[in-house]
Parts: structure tokens; C-alpha cells; sequence
């Protein structure tokens, strides 16, 4: 019995006993880390081919870093305007002319008067600052210099110092008593002192005589720096004038181009708006179905339009580089196919000396994945780069979202251990024999 057993054992082919051997030794950590051996120096033995293989991974998640990095700039610089205005405040524009079917854009129709601020200040609950709106443009001019202010030089009431969430630097705001009178005195924003008089030597403008179409007005008071605003124009580079100054002298109009309000809490923001469209077409004679001739707007709503416009824009963006995404994955399980096919020999030696099906199959799809992570890795790296520079060259501020940065890795993992695992699977099950008589 004994030399049966010897005689056995030296019968028993030389690659099954070492096969043996392997088991016996063979623990899951070592059989992992030499599974990671093997597929990083696959990849390092092919290089330019497993960075066309990236390519794609490259590619989506460096788009998908960029995309969400832009978007979330643009985000944070809504929200930074929407803290300089004030949520609580509506502003009522004139309606559209209509002429012969043709209809002219919002505030074309002169609809609004100075008899409708001083009724919503008077009947409607929880309003608690109203002043009309009278916009002028025309060239300022100060000794030998001159100046258009880009936001204009606007007529309005005195209560507009607590409408636009002012301050005064210098001097004063204009009182009550000036818009009774009609006064030529005038409050300049910060932007208005830096180009009108700056250049003539005058910081402090308070006391000056300006002309606005030729028409003498004096300084009496400088609007402290505001900073920027959700508009294309400056909000400092402006001029305020009494609302009934601007009438009487700039426009020679009874109407007015809006009407700004200031409700007490945004809770009642709803109520107020439901009783200025009552109120407004009571005023302005309009009954039944006749469509109103006003349009009631509030900042905040302005700025959540922005805001998910810019959202959309970026949720497309994002699609878009995971298509890219899901090509690289393609990708990667087309090379890896080559890869199975390539070295279905090697596969075949490995499994005649004691590698299980599982240890072929983690190889390949440590392998894929390695490709995908290290495409993750520099897609990031260039997303980032290209995100600071795009931020540097338009003057944003650059955000980086550690979530998406880990979003867009894990994503790209992922893509590697799906795409790559048909391939794997596909090399583990290859018959050893049929894999060695392969050329």
C-alpha cells in the first residue's frame, strides 16, 4: 500500500503537485497584492495603449469637475448679489405698448404715476417704504469734467435710502422737504466721485454744483460703496435727484418708469402682492378680463431664475461628460477583450500551475480598474487646472467641491469594475489546455 501511495505520488503530473503546493501556501491577501502586481505591470508594459484606454476616463471626469467647479462659481456669485439686495422689496414696472398687433417690450406703456406710490403707501398693510421712479440719462458735468453714470441719474423719493439698503459716506440723504419743493440737490454714488471728481482733485464732492443738462444741482450728500450687483451695470455709478425735481426739470413726464416698495416680512410678500394688483387695477380703471397694465417683480425671484438657469446649463454639461464616461468604459472593456485574447497562453500557464478562476478573473479586473483610477486621477488633476484657469481668466472666484471631486473618482471606478468585468470573467473561464496549445 505504501509503495502504491509513493508510486502515485510520483506518477501525478509535476504542475498538479505544485498546483497543490500553491493552494497550501496561497492566502487571499498574497493572492491580491500578486493580482495588483500583475495587472499594474500589464499596464505599464503597454503604456501608450493604456493611456488611449484612459483617454475617455480622462476626459469625462476632467468635464465633469470643470462643469460642476464653473457651475458652483457662478452659484456662489448669485448668492453673493443676492445679499446685496433686499429680498423684501417688489418693484412695479409699466406694462407693453400694443400698436397694430405689435407689442413693445415690459415698461414701454406709460401706466404708473407718483398718485400710485403715495395709494399703495396709504392702503396697503405691511408695505413700509414706497418711493415711484423717475429714470433720467444725460451727461454730469463738473467744472472741465464730465461723466454718464451707467446706472443712470434717477428721480425717486427719500425713502429709497432704506429701499436700496443704503448708507451715506458724506453729507446727507435729500429730505422730505426737498421733493415738496422740488429742490436741484443731488446724492452721488461712490463710482460718480471717482470719475467726475476725482480727476479735479475733490474727494468730498458735498457743496458742489454739478449741471445735468445743463440744469445746476448740488451735492448734498455721497452714497457709501455698495460693491456689485446681480446687473451688467455698476450699482455706485449712479445719481439720485428728488422724484419731483426729475419731473419737473429732466424728464418733463408725469408718469413714473417704476414703483419700489419695501414689504416688512417676506411671509407677507404674497398678501402684499395680491393687494397691489387689486389696488392698481382699481386705480387704473381695469375690470373683468382686461389684462393688467403693470407687472408686479421681485429680486429674489430674478435671482432664483439665474440661479436655475445656471443649474440647467450645468446639469446638461454634466450629461455630456458622462456620456464621455460611459464611451472610456466602452473602451476599456474593448482593450481588455485584446488584452484576454492576447494572453490566453499566459492565462492558461498560470491556471495549469495552480491559479483558480478567481485569481485570473481579480487580475483582469484589478487590471481595468487600475486603468480607470489612474484615468480618474489625472481627469481631476486637469479638471482642477482648467477650472482655475477659466476662473483666473473671467475674474470668478474658484470653487473646487470635494464632493464632486469624489463623486467623479468613484464614478470612474466604477465604470472600470463594470466594463471590466465580462472580460474577466471571459479570461477565468478558459479551458487550460485549450489556453496552453494556444500560439
Amino acid at each position: 500500500m505504501e509503495r502504491q501511495a509513493v508510486s502515485r505520488s510520483a506518477m501525478a503530473p509535476a504542475g498538479q503537485l505544485y498546483a497543490q503546493k500553491t493552494r497550501r501556501r496561497a492566502r487571499p491577501g498574497q493572492s491580491l497584492l500578486q493580482s495588483v502586481k500583475s495587472a499594474l505591470q500589464a499596464v505599464r508594459a503597454n503604456k501608450l495603449r493604456s493611456l488611449l484606454t484612459s483617454l475617455g476616463i480622462i476626459i469625462g471626469v476632467g468635464a465633469v469637475i470643470m462643469v460642476v467647479s464653473i457651475s458652483e462659481s457662478q452659484s456662489a456669485a448669485i448668492n453673493q448679489s443676492l445679499s446685496n439686495l433686499n429680498p423684501n422689496e417688489l418693484t412695479i414696472r409699466s406694462g407693453s405698448t400694443n400698436t397694430g398687433g405689435v407689442r413693445g417690450g415690459q415698461g414701454t406703456a406709460q401706466t404708473l404715476k407718483q398718485s400710485d406710490a403715495d395709494a399703495i403707501s396709504a392702503q396697503i398693510p405691511h408695505v413700509t417704504s414706497v418711493s415711484p421712479v423717475a429714470n433720467a440719462n444725460g451727461q454730469v458735468i463738473f467744472q472741465n469734467q464730465n461723466w454718464s453714470p451707467s446706472s443712470g441719474i434717477q428721480g425717486v423719493y427719500p425713502s429709497e435710502l432704506q429701499l436700496g439698503g443704503w448708507s451715506v459716506q458724506e453729507g446727507s440723504f435729500f429730505a422730505q422737504s426737498d421733493l415738496q419743493s422740488s429742490a436741484a440737490v443731488a446724492v452721488v454714488g461712490q463710482s460718480v466721485v471717482t470719475n467726475l471728481f476725482a480727476p479735479a482733485g475733490i474727494n468730498n464732492p458735498v457743496g458742489q454744483q454739478i449741471r445735468i443738462r445743463n440744469v445746476p444741482f448740488t451735492v448734498v450728500g455721497v452714497l457709501a460703496p455698495k460693491g456689485s450687483s446681480s446687473s451688467f451695470s455698476d450699482p455706485d455709478d449712479i445719481i439720485y435727484i428728488p422724484f419731483t425735481t426729475a419731473q419737473q426739470r429732466l424728464t418733463g413726464s408725469l408718469y413714473a418708469s417704476s414703483i419700489a416698495l419695501l414689504v416688512d416680512d417676506q411671509s407677507n410678500l404674497d398678501s402684499v402682492n395680491n393687494g397691489l394688483e387689486q389696488l392698481l387695477r382699481q386705480l387704473h380703471n381695469l375690470s373683468g378680463s382686461t389684462a393688467d397694465d403693470f407687472t408686479i417683480q421681485s429680486q429674489a425671484q430674478i435671482l432664483q431664475t439665474r440661479q436655475s438657469v445656471v443649474q440647467a446649463l450645468g446639469t446638461l454639461l454634466i450629461g455630456v461628460a458622462a456620456i464621455s464616461l460611459l464611451v472610456g468604459g466602452i473602451g476599456i472593456m474593448n482593450i481588455m477583450l485584446v488584452s484576454v485574447t492576447e494572453r490566453t497562453r499566459e492565462i492558461g500557464i498560470r491556471m495549469a500551475v495552480g491559479a483558480r478562476s478567481g485569481d485570473v478573473m481579480s487580475q483582469f479586473l484589478i487590471e481595468a480598474l487600475v486603468l480607470s483610477a489612474m484615468g480618474g486621477l489625472v481627469g481631476i488633476t486637469l479638471g482642477s487646472a482648467g477650472a482655475f484657469i477659466i476662473s483666473q481668466v473671467n475674474g470668478s472666484t474658484f470653487v473646487l467641491s470635494p464632493v464632486a471631486v469624489l463623486l467623479a473618482f468613484g464614478f470612474s471606478a466604477a465604470v472600470g469594475v463594470i466594463f471590466g468585468f465580462y472580460p474577466a470573467q471571459r479570461a477565468a473561464r478558459l479551458d487550460p489546455i485549450v489556453a496552453l496549445r494556444t500560439q
